[in-house]
């Protein structure tokens, strides 16, 4: 058996959204355990954990977080017309929660053991259809990526995370294919999933 990673201490921010490697993140921040998280990870220079919320709510009680989720590390952050700090972070790794905690100002914080990057997998011919439904989907819903390379569509993982970002899926299905491991298996599953948004 391969040995695991060693544990990271990470602070968590639960959210009502998955975020998936490369993704972007716009968070508008106003509570004083998440403001610190903010200084926390500009002062040093590190990430914070992006999980699924399974039970609660974003704001108030600390709200119970999927123990799979992605590292965000903060690109840009300015103040918005009504005074709140907005950031703007993007997707690194994954990793899994071994153990979390609760600070007394309600922060989740995380022993997790942070998951190798996926390998680089090209995407195989039987799935082309999925790269031009996403190019069609960039135009209209995603333009900051409307300048990807074209060798970013030929990736296997890239196209399927992308993929399940855009489509309309429900939280347990973009959880489910982000804890999913082998990108080929993930672009299967979107392939098999797709007549469902058809049109009749």
């Amino acid at each position: 058996m391969a040995a695991q990673s060693p544990l990271i201490d990470i602070p968590l921010f639960p959210l009502s959204s998955v975020l998936f490697p490369g993704g972007q993140l716009q968070l508008r921040i106003f509570e004083p355990r998440y403001l610190d998280l903010v200084r926390e990870c500009t002062r040093h220079g590190t990430g914070f954990g992006v999980c699924l919320i399974l039970e609660g709510h974003e704001a108030g009680a600390p709200a119970v977080p999927a123990a799979i989720g992605t590292i965000a590390r903060i690109n840009d952050f300015h103040s918005g017309e009504d005074g709140l700090l907005g950031i703007t972070a993007e997707g690194g790794s994954r990793f899994r929660v071994a153990r979390s905690r609760v600070r007394a100002d309600g922060l989740v914080r995380g022993d997790a053991e942070v998951w190798p990057a996926e390998p680089e997998l090209v995407v195989p011919v039987e799935f082309a259809l999925l790269q031009s439904i996403l190019e069609r989907l960039i135009e209209t819903m995603a333009p900051h990526w409307r300048h990807a390379p074209r060798s970013s569509y030929d990736d296997a993982s890239w196209l399927g995370f992308r993929l399940t970002e855009l489509l309309p899926l429900d939280k347990v299905q973009q959880q489910h294919m982000l804890e999913l491991t082998d990108p080929l298996l993930r672009l299967a599953e979107l392939r098999d999933i797709l007549p469902r948004f058809q049109k009749p």
